[in-house]
C-alpha cells in the first residue's frame, strides 16, 4: 500500500488561517479519495507560515472493480420510460438484460466499472480541492485562473511504496507537481528533492523549518520560560498569542529585550496589550510586583550577534508605540482627575450606540435609571448604583480605549480611581460588562451586580424593542450571551428578581420615550409590574396616566416582556441541563407561578429532580399520573369537574381511609413548606403519598357502579392532584 505526500508551497499564508486551511486539506483530500473509491489507514495535516502538508499512510494502489445492477421498466414499457432509464444508468438498449419476472419482462443495466490507478484519482481529488479551496480571501496573480491565498509556487505530490517513489503527474496553471520542495526563505540552502514523508520531515529541520506547528509552540514557550526563569521573572501566558506566533515563524529563535524605564509606570494591562496587539511579543512580568518588566519577542532567523540588531530593532518600534500609549494614560489621567469622568460621558451623547436605539448617553441614562431601581434588591445602595452606571461607560471615550476598545472597562476602573470617586463605583466601572462567557468571574459586590444586570436588561429589551431578535445561529448583538449573564448573576449572588417587572420598565423607557411624569410611572412600575396592577396605579396620574396606558397598549410592552422571560428561560435550560437537569423537570418547574424568578425556578428543579431520583418519586409520579389519567377521562366523559366534596365518611376499604388521613397530613406540610419555599421538606411530604396511593389503587375500585361511591373516589383524585400540582406540574414529565 503506498503512502501519499503532498505539499501546497506558497507565499506566506497568515497565521490565522493556517490550523483551519491544513484541517480543510485533509478533509477535502480524504473525503475526495474514499468517495473515489480509495481507503487508508491514516492522514495527517500539518502547516508553516509557507506551507499546506498533508501525509496520508496505507492508501489503495488502485480503487477496486465494481458491477452494479438496476432493475428498469419491463421491456414493453413505454420508449420515452425506457430512454429515461438508459440515460441514468449510462448504458444502451443492447447493454441491458432481458429477465423474465412475474409480472413480464423487465430491463436490467448491468454497469461494470473497473479499479483507477490511486495514482490518476490522487491527481483528480487534488486539482479539485486546489481550485475550489475555501480560503476565507484569496487572490489571483499572473496570467492564469487559479485563486489561492498567496501565490502558488510549487506542488509537491509523491506516492511511496517499497519499491520507490513516484511523481503524481498533475498540472495546474503551468505549475507542474513533482518532488521537490525548499526549505527556510533565508536560513534554508534552496530546493531539494525528498522521497517519503520521513524524509521530507527530516530534509526540511536540517533546512531550517520545523514543519508541526505543535512543535513549534512548545519550543517557544520552552525557551521563552527558560529565559524568564534565568531572569527570575515569568512570561505572561497566553494561548491564542502563542499559537499566532507558532504560525508566523518555520524556525523560531526566542529573544527577550527591555522595556524602557520611562514606561514601566504604564498599568500592566496597557504594556501587555498594546505588545501584543503591534508586536506580537509576550509580556514578561515580576512575580512580586506583578508589574511588566521586558518582552519576549519571537525572531525568524538566527543570527551572528544572537539576535542584538532584531532586539534594538523592536526595542525602538516598541518605544516609538509605548511612548503613544503613555501620552494617551497621562492625557487620560489629566481629564479624569481635573474634569471628571462626566467629561467623557457627556461626549457619548455624540456616539450612536444603535440608530434605532439612540446615543451611547441616551443608553447610560436607562441603566442608570435601572440600576437605581435594581439596587435595593441586590443590597446596593440606590445613588451609589446610580453613579456607577452613570459613569461606567465613560472611558469609551478615552484616547486609551479608542486605540484599544478590548481595554474598555478596565481603564474606566483605572480613571475612576484617579477621579476620586469611591472604590465600589470604580470596581463597577471593570466588572459591570461579567461575566462575558460560561467561564468568566461573576461579580458579587452589590454596586457592580446592579450595574451590571441593568446593563444587560436594557441590551436585551432594546434589541426586542426594536425586534431585532436572535435568529437560529445568528446573535449579531450577542443577546443569548446577555441572557446567559443575567442568569449566572443572579444564580451566583442568590437574587430574587421579579424579571417581567423590570423588562415591563425598561421596555416601556424604549418604547415610550421620557416625559415630566417618567419617574413616577416607573416608581409605580418597580413596585407593582405593567402585568398586574399598572393600569389602575396609572390612572391615578390623570390625564397624562391614561395617555401613557393607551400608549403601553399599543406598544405590546407586556408581550414583549412574556417573549423576553421565555428567551431567558431557553438560555436556562441549556445552563441547568449542563448542570444534569432534565428537560421535562424544568418544564415542570417553569409551568409553576412566579417562573420569571429565575432564582425560585433553579431551587424547584434542584429540589425535584432529587426527588425523582429516589424509588419513592419515581412511583409517586406514576401514581399521580394513573390518578390524573382517571381523573381526566371521568371529567371528559360526564361533563363535570371533580374538584371538591371528597368525604371519608363514604370510605369502605380500609386502603381508602388510609389515603384520606395520608393526604391530610401531606398537604398540613407541603403547603407551609412551599411557602416558605423549603422544597425539599415539600417534596418529603410528597414522597410519603408514594405507599398509600400504591396501596389504593391495589384495593379499591374508583369507577364502581355506586355512583355515590364512585363520585367521592373521583374527589379523592382531585385531592392527589392538587397537593402534587403545588409541587411542580407532573403532568410534563416524561415516562
Amino acid at each position: 500500500m503506498p503512502d501519499l505526500l503532498i505539499e501546497l508551497f506558497s507565499e506566506e499564508i497568515p497565521a490565522r488561517m493556517q490550523s483551519r486551511a491544513a484541517e480543510d486539506l485533509k478533509k477535502l483530500m480524504t473525503d475526495g479519495l474514499v468517495e473515489a473509491g480509495l481507503t487508508y489507514s491514516g492522514a495527517a495535516a500539518l502547516s508553516t507560515p509557507r506551507r499546506l502538508t498533508l501525509t496520508v499512510e496505507g492508501l489503495l494502489a488502485a480503487s477496486p472493480a465494481t458491477r452494479e445492477e438496476r432493475r428498469g421498466p419491463r421491456s414493453d414499457a413505454p420508449e420515452k420510460a425506457i430512454e429515461g432509464f438508459l440515460r441514468g444508468a449510462g448504458v444502451t438498449r443492447e447493454q441491458c438484460e432481458v429477465r423474465e419476472e412475474k409480472k413480464g419482462a423487465v430491463l436490467y443495466a448491468v454497469i461494470e466499472r473497473p479499479g483507477r490507478p490511486a495514482a490518476e484519482i490522487v491527481a483528480e481529488v487534488l486539482e479539485r480541492t486546489i481550485r475550489n479551496f475555501p480560503w476565507p480571501k484569496s487572490m489571483r496573480w499572473g496570467a492564469g485562473s487559479l485563486r489561492w491565498v498567496r501565490p502558488l509556487h510549487r506542488i509537491l505530490c509523491l506516492m511511496t511504496t517499497e519499491a520507490g517513489a513516484e511523481v503524481v503527474p498533475l498540472d495546474i496553471d503551468g505549475i507542474g507537481a513533482g518532488d521537490v520542495t525548499e526549505g527556510h526563505r533565508f536560513l534554508g540552502n534552496g530546493a531539494f528533492s525528498v522521497t517519503s514523508f520521513e524524509d521530507y520531515e527530516a530534509k526540511l529541520k536540517r533546512a531550517k523549518v520545523v514543519l508541526n506547528p505543535v512543535e513549534r509552540a512548545e519550543t517557544i514557550w520552552h525557551d521563552a520560560t527558560n529565559r524568564a526563569f534565568a531572569a527570575g521573572l515569568d512570561v505572561v501566558e497566553d494561548r491564542g498569542l502563542l499559537d499566532e506566533v507558532a504560525g508566523l515563524v518555520e524556525w523560531p529563535v526566542v529573544l527577550m529585550g527591555d522595556i524602557g524605564e520611562a514606561f514601566l509606570g504604564l498599568p500592566p494591562e496597557v504594556l501587555q496589550t498594546s505588545m501584543k496587539e503591534h508586536q506580537k511579543f509576550f509580556s514578561v512580568k515580576n512575580t512580586t510586583s506583578g508589574r511588566i518588566e521586558k518582552f519576549i519577542t519571537v525572531a525568524n532567523v538566527e543570527t551572528a550577534d544572537d539576535g542584538a540588531t532584531i532586539l534594538a530593532g523592536n526595542q525602538k518600534v516598541l518605544s516609538a508605540r509605548l511612548s503613544d500609549a503613555k501620552f494617551f494614560w497621562e492625557n487620560d489621567l489629566r481629564v479624569a482627575r481635573q474634569e471628571g469622568l462626566e467629561a467623557w460621558t457627556a461626549k457619548l451623547s455624540n456616539v450612536t450606540f444603535h440608530n434605532k436605539l439612540g446615543s451611547q448617553k441616551d443608553r447610560i441614562d436607562r441603566i442608570a435609571a435601572l440600576a437605581r431601581e435594581i439596587a435595593p434588591t441586590v443590597g446596593a445602595d440606590a445613588a451609589r448604583a446610580e453613579q456607577a452606571a452613570r459613569v461606567a461607560k465613560a472611558d469609551l471615550s478615552s484616547e486609551m480605549v479608542y486605540e484599544f476598545p478590548e481595554l474598555q472597562g478596565l481603564m474606566g476602573r483605572y480613571y475612576a480611581d484617579a477621579a476620586g470617586l469611591p472604590s465600589e463605583v470604580a470596581a463597577a466601572c471593570q466588572e459591570h460588562y461579567s461575566p462575558l462567557g460560561p467561564s468568566d468571574d461573576v461579580p458579587s459586590a452589590p454596586v457592580s451586580v446592579a450595574v451590571s444586570l441593568a446593563d444587560k436588561l436594557d441590551t436585551l429589551t432594546g434589541f426586542w424593542a426594536i425586534d431585532e431578535k436572535p435568529t437560529g445561529s445568528k446573535d449579531p448583538y450577542a443577546l443569548r450571551r446577555a441572557a446567559l449573564g443575567v442568569i449566572r448573576l443572579v444564580l451566583a449572588n442568590g437574587l430574587r428578581l421579579h424579571l417581567d417587572r423590570l423588562f415591563d420598565a425598561q421596555l416601556l423607557r424604549h418604547l415610550l420615550g421620557e416625559t415630566e411624569d417618567t419617574g413616577t410611572l416607573f416608581d409605580m412600575l418597580a413596585g407593582h409590574g405593567f402585568h398586574a396592577e399598572l393600569e389602575a396605579e396609572v390612572a391615578r396620574l390623570g390625564p397624562t396616566g391614561a395617555d401613557w396606558m393607551t400608549k403601553a397598549r399599543a406598544s405590546g410592552a407586556s408581550a414583549l416582556s412574556d417573549d423576553l422571560v421565555a428567551f431567558l428561560h431557553d438560555r436556562l435550560k441549556v445552563h441547568l441541563r449542563d448542570e444534569g437537569i432534565r428537560h421535562d423537570v424544568i418544564d415542570a418547574v417553569l409551568a409553576m407561578p412566579n417562573r420569571d424568578d429565575l432564582l425560585l425556578v433553579v431551587n424547584r428543579a434542584k429540589a425535584l429532580s432529587d426527588f425523582l431520583g429516589t424509588e419513592d418519586g419515581t412511583n409517586l409520579v406514576q401514581g399521580f399520573k394513573r390518578a390524573n389519567n382517571i381523573l381526566t377521562q371521568a371529567e371528559e366523559k360526564d361533563g363535570v369537574e371533580y374538584s371538591f366534596g371528597a368525604d371519608v365518611k363514604f370510605a369502605e376499604n380500609p386502603a381508602e381511609k388510609a389515603l384520606f388521613s395520608a393526604l391530610d397530613r401531606a398537604e398540613s406540610a407541603i403547603s407551609p413548606a412551599m411557602q416558605a419555599e423549603d422544597f425539599a421538606a415539600a417534596m418529603e411530604a410528597m414522597a410519603a403519598l408514594r405507599a398509600p396511593i400504591d396501596a389504593f389503587f391495589e384495593a379499591v375500585q374508583v369507577n364502581t357502579d355506586n355512583q355515590i361511591l364512585r363520585r367521592n373516589r373521583l374527589n379523592l383524585l382531585s385531592r392527589i392532584r392538587t397537593i402534587c400540582l403545588q409541587v411542580a406540574d407532573l403532568t410534563r414529565l416524561d415516562g
